[in-house]
């Protein structure tokens, strides 16, 4: 990844199963909220496009490879980057480290568009946002 955003956060019991390994489906909560995060630093708060715009970015596909467990009380890194930008849609490349030693714990190729959030038919994204998006990412386009 060339200048990922990166989101830390912990472990906690909550998030594990009863081995203290975490859970499958804790890491997609993990990526979302590091995606969020990304798009809330660079202006596009999922609120403020919804009440301002009218908008929505839904995700449409993820491919997840689990590569080593993540355990109770690990300090994570969450990485969150667009690989790719169109006119409705994009592209994230996700990484989840143990940040103690750097180990690759899961992967994430995730595809999103962006929908009116009315209709829930796709719709073109703003030029403010593209704008945001690729100025603060390194011009990917």
């Amino acid at each position: 990844m060339n200048n990922p955003y990166v989101l830390s956060l912990r472990v906690y019991v909550e998030d594990t199963d009863m081995g203290g390994v975490v859970y499958h489906a804790r890491y997609l909560h993990f990526f979302e909220r590091a995606r969020t995060e990304w798009l809330r630093a660079r202006g596009v708060g999922q609120k403020r496009l919804k009440e301002e715009a009218g908008l929505i970015f839904v995700v449409t596909d993820m491919n997840v490879q689990f590569r080593r467990p993540a355990r109770m009380d690990d300090e994570l890194l969450v990485t969150a980057e667009v690989s790719s930008i169109g006119r409705a849609r994009f592209r994230f490349a996700q990484e989840i480290r143990r940040e103690a030693d750097d180990t690759l714990i899961a992967t994430a190729d995730v595809g999103a568009t962006m929908l009116d959030g009315k209709t829930y038919k796709p719709a073109r994204m703003p030029a403010w946002i593209k704008t945001e998006l690729m100025d603060n990412n390194n011009g990917i386009d």
